[in-house]
């Protein structure tokens, strides 16, 4: 099965709550879409913030996990988001995680969140842990 059914088929299950859909899984790139149902808005029918971060933090996550050595294990230790236009519902977004450092401890993900015609609404840093493998 190649990386993008893996990911697919074994989502999480906050990933699957929230309708992440991955598009595309390569060991320096992580591209999945989104689409922003009145459910995942806030009183003003603007996508929840943690929203967007959940988002990212899924593709930083799958991205750290296709890259880990076999028996390792990861988490999410830091993640800053810069939040740069509202999302309205109905909007469907695409995420882009690309390794910003891959390091035997620790890895780097940054993502890019922007709308399907471009419109960059959110970019996300995060740090992921790589706990050593149990012996």
């Amino acid at each position: 099965m190649d990386r993008l059914a893996q990911l697919n088929e074994n989502m999480l299950p906050f990933a699957k709550l929230l309708g992440i859909n991955f598009v595309i899984a390569e060991l320096d790139r992580v591209v999945a879409k989104l689409l922003i149902r009145d459910d995942l808005c806030n009183r003003r029918d603007i996508a929840h913030g943690g929203v967007l971060m959940a988002f990212a933090d899924t593709l930083g996550a799958m991205g750290t996990i296709m890259n880990l050595p076999d028996g390792t294990s990861t988490t999410t230790i830091e993640s800053k988001t810069n939040f740069l236009g509202a999302v309205p519902v109905g909007t469907r977004l695409v995420g882009e995680a690309t390794p910003v450092h891959r390091g035997k401890t620790t890895m780097g993900w940054q993502t890019r969140i922007s709308t399907q015609g471009g419109k960059l609404t959110a970019l996300v840093t995060q740090t992921q842990f790589v706990f050593a493998a149990k012996p």
